[in-house]
């Protein structure tokens, strides 16, 4: 009896997956490429960041300023303790610089499919906020140890921004880098279309790299 051929795995993106990739240069930007494609055939991959954004939701949606941060180190589980101790504080300050916790609303966000040429890329805010005056934001977190660079930073916020009537309409993308607290907004001297170009260009190459690990 013949084996059943596996069908080809379509070259596809999240957000964070590309924006790290862009961040790569030379070689690694294989082997991360290989990485992904290895992890959509195995259908493996776990997020240990789960409880961490359910517990910041909660303090913006219930006005507790930090409340739910503060417990939810002590309930995770003992292995990602660490981890949790590592990021409540810069949230816990960015929670504080969003203003009176009354004044901000939890808003529904949407993901968005975006094409890059011919490759999708999943855009999935972690949640929306929405303050008293009407403002509104699409808010990503950033939790890695090193600060997002500047080419991942203008990836995520112009695919964002670019698809953001689907995901969050009028609002603003923003990407908080969560161990400092800090608020990312695009840079008011950004170029949309060179942007756009180099993401272009950026996309064409994960998919060349994609079908070569095949």
């Amino acid at each position: 009896m013949t084996a059943p051929i596996s069908a080809p795995l379509t070259p596809y993106a999240t957000l964070l997956g590309f924006t790290r990739y862009v961040d790569r240069t030379g070689p690694t930007k294989a082997s991360f490429v290989g990485g992904l494609r290895r992890q959509r055939a195995s259908r493996s991959g776990f997020n240990p960041h789960g409880q961490f954004v359910k517990a910041l939701k909660a303090d913006i949606a219930f006005h507790t300023g930090g409340t739910h941060l503060a417990q939810v180190v002590d309930v995770v589980k003992p292995r990602w303790r660490p981890l949790y101790q590592a990021l409540v504080p810069g949230a816990t300050a960015w929670l504080h610089s969003l203003g009176e916790p009354a004044g901000v609303e939890l808003a529904q966000t949407r993901d968005a499919l975006a094409m890059l040429g011919d490759l999708p890329i999943k855009i999935n805010p972690h949640f929306g906020i929405r303050y008293a005056d009407g403002r509104a934001e699409a808010v990503r977190l950033h939790f890695d140890e090193a600060p997002p660079s500047e080419e991942a930073l203008l990836a995520a916020l112009h695919l964002t921004a670019r698809h953001m009537d689907a995901v969050l309409p009028h609002a603003e993308p923003v990407l908080v880098d969560v161990r400092r607290g800090i608020t990312h907004r695009m840079p008011d001297n950004a170029k949309p279309d060179e942007i756009e170009r180099w993401l272009a260009g950026e996309a064409a190459a994960f998919r060349a790299i994609w079908s070569a690990a095949a």
